[in-house]
């Protein structure tokens, strides 16, 4: 059954109007709503295939999404200060959702989402795009093959280039618009690819610091890590960097694997996988042999979401994800302001309960 989806912004929304478009059987746009129409209509007239098409309605007004009968999906991607509404009038609509980074920008917040989602027929699905693609479809494969083995060992690098010039945008850079800097709106990525990978983090020491641009919030990092499963990481975060990477390297105790570096879809490619011991080599070349080119991306988070709306069994990303991710989050601004590590799960008790806005 294709689902129909009402995109709400049009700046990332771009990205995502593409992965609809790669799973026409599935989806149709049928509404973009954006304040800017110039923005939005050029979603269309870009596009090759869209260009002619009448099928897609361009509206400024959100209430226009929510009233219309036909929506099956909201989309969010809107700043991140008007996710949190945007989701619960979306959810009180009877609307399945769909929504950017951060879903919410407090442990608070994303508990009232629960609440609001038990009641409500909808779906909820939060954006995590890092997960789907082949090298993640490789690595999952050989885990269930058992070539894995304990996890020791880790490091991820979020190494983006942001100018001045990026920052143009007024609720960039700001704690009232972004809600966060390279912790929240960047590297939150790899850090969920981390968790959906190796569990749950149990320990976290974090350094943040504002040493790139002129903005408040931080754009540099530096964060150890402890998994609940024992695994030791280091994560390392700039947006000044030279060039745009992102990398995960593990490792196992049957082999290290080393992510492709490509920044915003660092599993779409094949990753490279090296067995500890000789050997087990060939195990590993014959598993990743049977692997299947998978869709990456948007796509392949669009495509598990479908599954799980037409109730089918799904691995598409949950509620329960997205609040790990944010207690991450506010685990690492209170190690960072406390000059202390931090220990996974926080209590509705804890400072940072109700958000980490200083």
């Amino acid at each position: 059954m294709i689902k129909r989806v009402a995109i709400i912004g049009a700046g990332i929304g771009a990205q995502h109007l593409d992965g609809f478009l790669a799973l026409r059987d599935k989806f149709q746009v049928c509404m973009i709503c954006d304040l800017d129409q110039e923005r939005a209509k050029a979603l269309i007239t870009d596009r090759p295939a869209l260009a002619a098409s009448k099928d897609i309605e361009l509206v400024s007004d959100i209430e226009s999404v929510l009233q219309d009968p036909d929506i099956d999906i909201v989309d969010i991607c809107l700043p991140p200060h008007l996710h949190f509404q945007t989701i619960l009038d979306a959810l009180d609509a009877g609307k399945s959702v769909i929504c950017e980074k951060p879903l919410v920008t407090s442990l608070a917040d994303i508990d009232k989402v629960a609440e609001t989602l038990e009641t409500s027929p909808g779906q909820l699905l939060p954006v995590f795009q890092y997960r789907h693609g082949l090298g993640t479809t490789q690595l999952h494969a050989l885990m269930e093959a058992g070539l894995a083995g304990t996890c020791y060992a880790g490091s991820l690098e979020t190494h983006w280039d942001r100018q001045a010039s990026y920052y143009d945008i007024a609720w960039r850079g700001t704690w009232a618009g972004e809600q966060g800097g390279a912790i929240l709106g960047h590297a939150i990525h790899i850090h969920d690819l981390l968790s959906s990978l190796l569990g749950p983090v149990a320990r976290v020491y974090a350094e943040l610091a504002t040493r790139v641009n002129t903005i408040e919030v931080e754009d540099c990092a530096a964060l150890s890590i402890r998994m609940e499963a024992g695994a030791v990481i280091t994560s390392s975060v700039t947006l000044g960097s030279a060039d745009n990477m992102s990398r995960l390297r593990l490792m196992f105790e049957g082999f290290t694997v080393e992510s492709d570096h490509a920044p915003y879809a660092p599993a779409s490619a094949s990753w490279r996988f090296t067995a500890r011991e000789p050997y087990t080599q060939t195990k590993i070349d014959a598993v990743l042999k049977t692997v299947k080119e998978a869709h990456s991306g948007y796509a392949g988070l669009f495509d598990a979401f479908h599954d799980s709306l037409m109730g089918n069994k799904a691995n598409h990303v949950r509620l329960e994800d997205a609040r790990r991710s944010l207690e991450f989050v506010s685990a690492c601004y209170h190690s960072s302001r406390t000059a202390l590590p931090v220990m996974l799960p926080l209590s509705t008790s804890h400072p940072v309960y109700d958000g980490w806005l200083p």
